[in-house]
């Protein structure tokens, strides 16, 4: 699939740590989007990843997705319907469990400034966290691969960390 088959306004989806935020913003800077990182709405800024009001964080995506052109990346069950009649294509990554749990210790333990952080914020180890990777997302896996499979939109799964690579190379978004 060729990138601009997505169209200008794309969601990608897939469990925590497999690699959203950085795909979303290298399709930002390719294809000149808005990248919007449904974490960074969700949570409100200088906090350990405390939430917003629910009502707050609707306004904030619902204005997100009045755009015209944005890659924004995040699950967020609660707006998707609304996300998802406005997108124009959806990338689902669908890494393993065991990938998801070896890059959020790699970030957490290692990474400073990653893309799609939380301002303010710093990421650590949580158990909360690793039960939501482990036992939460597992589930979550199975929704989000019906949901995908259910769309009329253009759309891609990328179903390894290997894969994801290789779209990285193909519509050359290494730069």
């Amino acid at each position: 699939m060729n990138l601009l088959d997505l169209g200008d306004r794309i969601c990608i989806l897939g469990p925590s740590n497999s690699g959203k935020s950085t795909l979303a913003n290298a399709i930002a800077r390719k294809r000149g989007l808005e990248a919007v990182h449904l974490d960074v709405l969700h949570h409100l800024p200088n906090t350990d990843w405390e939430p917003r009001s629910r009502d707050e964080f609707i306004a904030l995506h619902d204005a997100a997705i009045a755009g015209e052109r944005w890659v924004m990346d995040g699950n967020y069950s609660i707006c998707m319907p609304q996300r998802f009649r406005r997108a124009t294509g959806l990338i689902l990554l669908d890494v393993s469990t065991p990938a998801s749990l070896l890059r959020y210790f790699r970030r957490s333990l290692f990474e400073t400034g990653r893309l799609g952080a939380l301002e303010g914020g710093r990421d650590s180890i949580k158990w909360d966290m690793i039960h939501h990777i482990a036992v939460v997302q597992p589930r979550n896996r199975k929704r989000y691969s019906a949901m995908f499979d259910e769309l009329d939109l253009p759309k891609l799964r990328l179903s390894s960390v290997t894969a994801i690579k290789q779209c990285f190379n193909a519509w050359d978004l290494t730069r």
